[in-house]
């Protein structure tokens, strides 16, 4: 069974934390997930730098700005996690956009994620449909999740769409936005989520974008399986670095 999928069925208050790989330097990759695992976080995305981030919040492109400029790159991702499965056993998802994955070809890339254990792909910009008419026995070949977005304006019918070929879960962005932090959720983000219950879907809901602190995290796990901070945590390397990560942790979750 597929990492992803152990921790969700035996896990209801998930914890997911994103970070941008290659910042705040480009050797810190490997350290902060193994400094996320022994915080007892539950899964890792990793975000895959890129020029044009086009849902990400200020915080988010400026740590991938950084991380490019670093000298970061998918090749040198991959062979940062060599070996990394030694040492850790934390599902890891990589979060990026299509154009680096298609420049570096979708075969090669999907056969070097299982190669350096990479559990699941996120990928924003890649439409359901053509995933399923064209990448879709791929990724399943090397043994990749592919988790899809919904947000307040998706559809119930393209919902059910993507629960129906979702083999990981449904990544429930909170509000129809870039990502960032709030302290907070609104009202009308509380509703888009009871709506998204109601519908009884199969596969389990992870929300993301704005969670920020203990209040958001607690608000987004009464209404799914878990949560995701990104920006956040961010924000915290940037001012403390890699050494301090279970500061956050703590912070969030007790």
């Amino acid at each position: 069974m597929n990492r992803i999928n152990k921790v969700l069925k035996n896990k209801r208050d998930i914890l997911s934390i994103y970070f941008t790989a290659g910042f705040p330097n480009i050797s810190d990759t490997t350290t902060i997930i193994k400094n996320l695992d022994k915080c007892g976080v539950d899964m890792v995305e990793i975000g895959l730098p890129f020029s044009d981030p086009l849902a990400d919040g200020p915080t988010i492109q400026k740590s991938s700005t950084q991380a490019l400029n670093n000298g970061m790159t998918s090749k040198k991702l991959f062979e940062q996690l060599k070996g990394l499965r030694k040492e850790t056993n934390i599902p890891l998802i990589i979060m990026g956009y299509f154009n680096p994955i298609m420049q570096y070809g979708v075969e090669s890339f999907c056969k070097d994620c299982q190669i350096a254990g990479i559990d699941g792909l996120i990928i924003p910009d890649l439409p359901v449909e053509i995933y399923c008419d064209n990448y879709k026995t791929v990724f399943e070949k090397h043994n990749l999740l592919n988790m899809f977005l919904i947000t307040p304006q998706t559809s119930n019918k393209r919902i059910r769409f993507i629960d129906k070929i979702s083999s990981g879960f449904i990544y429930m962005v909170s509000s129809f936005s870039i990502t960032g932090t709030v302290s907070s959720f609104k009202k009308e983000q509380t509703k888009y989520f009871e709506r998204i219950n109601k519908m009884n879907l199969s596969s389990p809901l992870i929300i993301g974008f704005g969670i920020s602190n203990r209040q958001t995290y607690l608000d987004a796990i009464k209404n799914s399986n878990g949560a995701i901070i990104g920006s956040a945590f961010i924000k915290h390397l940037k001012k403390y670095g890699v050494g301090k990560v279970s500061d956050f942790i703590n912070k969030i979750r007790s």
